[in-house]
């Protein structure tokens, strides 16, 4: 959190550039932010505000997403997200499968400035090197902090009081570029992946707002990334699912939270995977139960965790829909359940 302290106390310094509208106005020239020729990267939801954003204030010539993905119980080809932002606003998509050998018909739209938010596939140095203002990344961190795939989920997962989003120019490292802008997102007791995503796109929106018209201008910051600070996040695994109920109640509840809605995080019962939907911290503890059902009650089970339960209110059985454990535990003897061994055998 340093580097985004400093950060944020050069942002306080004027600067010579102003935004009219959809015009830059700097000390040497005007430019009109239409005529910004843009190609734009990104895959997922989150990333669609921000495509959303440009569209809007620039010109967008191209949209370069991941492949269509198989989703759902049926496998239904479907276009990301970001396709279908650009299919709607009648901006060519372009899904290449091998981006360092396909490249060429990006660069042949002689664009001023690439952005890309969450694009999902590494951008050669080709790509990198040929925009006049560069290629600029809408990370969802403050950086140098969650480097890499999830940085949302983890921060979460971690606990974490507040994230955030960093604009950084990009390079051949992995999230390791120059920073340019960050704005600083809290996270709520309650914020799950679901809630605090739409938050991170919203502040997304706001640093590119805040910062394109610099860096057209010239006039943005350019600040090195502090490498002792820097962490890394990898791609989830589906063993990275499975709650542990060694961990305490505080760290199981932010895994359950951080993977809703999904994946969504899981535990076995009886050879039985359960994904748990809603859950709270409990007040009661067990010594010695750990990954054992403790209680059951018309509404819930606890689950004993290394110093407390968690209460589980909400599940997905294997091959059903999200339902409330009340409505589970219809018809399941509640004796048998009580001091049953979860993921595991008794």
């Amino acid at each position: 959190m340093k580097q985004y302290h400093m950060l944020q106390n050069l942002l306080k310094n004027k600067f010579n550039t102003y935004f009219f509208y959809d015009m830059i106005i700097t000390r040497n020239m005007v430019i009109n932010m239409k005529d910004l020729k843009v190609v734009f990267m990104g895959t997922p939801d989150l990333a669609v505000p921000i495509l959303q954003e440009l569209i809007n204030t620039t010109n967008v010539v191209l949209v370069v997403t991941k492949a269509d993905a198989y989703v759902g119980r049926k496998k239904v080809l479907t276009p990301s997200p970001v396709a279908n932002c650009a299919a709607a606003n009648n901006i060519e998509v372009y899904k290449p499968s091998k981006l360092k050998e396909e490249y060429e018909y990006i660069l042949s739209k002689e664009p001023d400035i690439i952005i890309t938010c969450a694009y999902g596939k590494i951008v050669p140095k080709v790509i990198l090197d040929y925009p006049k203002y560069g290629c600029i990344n809408v990370h969802a961190s403050l950086l140098p902090k969650y480097r890499g795939a999830n940085p949302i989920q983890q921060a979460i997962y971690n606990g974490e009081e507040k994230t955030g989003v960093t604009l950084m120019y990009m390079d051949e490292g992995i999230d390791t570029g120059n920073i340019i802008d960050a704005i600083e997102v809290p996270i709520l007791w309650s914020d799950t992946l679901l809630t605090l995503e739409p938050k991170i796109s919203d502040a997304g929106v706001k640093v590119l707002r805040r910062s394109l018209p610099k860096i057209i201008a010239g006039e943005n910051f350019d600040l090195k990334q502090d490498e002792e600070e820097a962490t890394y996040v990898g791609y989830l695994k589906r063993e990275d699912e499975r709650i542990d109920f060694t961990r305490t109640a505080k760290e199981v509840y932010n895994h359950i939270r951080s993977m809703f809605d999904t994946p969504l995080a899981n535990f076995t019962l009886n050879g039985e995977e359960i994904k748990v939907t809603h859950a709270l911290i409990g007040e009661d503890s067990y010594p010695g139960k750990t990954g054992y059902i403790t209680s059951v009650t018309k509404t819930s089970i606890g689950i004993m965790c290394q110093d407390q339960e968690i209460t589980i209110l909400e599940i997905k059985p294997s091959g059903k829909n999200i339902m409330l454990v009340r409505d589970w535990l219809n018809g399941k003897n509640k004796e048998e359940l009580l001091g049953a061994k979860v993921n595991g055998e008794n």
